[in-house]
């Protein structure tokens, strides 16, 4: 089981890497979820999430999160094939958490060097995003 801490990490690289991981067998649980950064400027952050969220009806779908875990849970979908067998079941092996849990507190919480955000200048932490979308967490 591999256990990211999804500190100061850049949300895309780390659901690629994430993906990757699940689809190889491996159990991935993602911690502080709230802290992911999405890379750009505020503005245009907050107008492609609100597109996201606004398409559709509220009756038929297709629904989008809000809260930044289902977020992050969102985006690393898109990165498998979810709708196939493989999907379906590499999927169901990832676990995503606002903050660190109880179980988590002890454990050693490894990080994605190569989805670090060092030296991002323009950036939104998903736990903005999710808040700018209506989130109470």
């Amino acid at each position: 089981m591999v256990v990211i801490n999804a500190e100061n990490l850049i949300l895309g690289r780390l659901a690629s890497h994430a993906a990757k991981l699940l689809l190889s067998g491996d159990d991935v649980t993602i911690v502080n979820a709230e802290r992911a950064i999405v890379s750009g400027s505020k503005k245009s952050i907050i107008k492609e999430y609100y597109q996201k969220r606004n398409v559709g009806t509220p009756r038929k779908g297709p629904y989008y999160p809000r809260l930044p875990d289902r977020i992050l849970k969102r985006t690393i979908r898109g990165m498998m094939p979810y709708k196939k067998p493989s999907g379906k079941i590499a999927y169901k092996r990832l676990k995503v958490y606002i903050g660190v849990p109880k179980e988590f507190k002890n454990t050693q919480l490894s990080t994605v060097p190569e989805a670090s955000a060092t030296g991002k200048v323009k950036y939104m932490e998903l736990g903005d995003v999710s808040k700018q979308l209506g989130a109470k967490f």
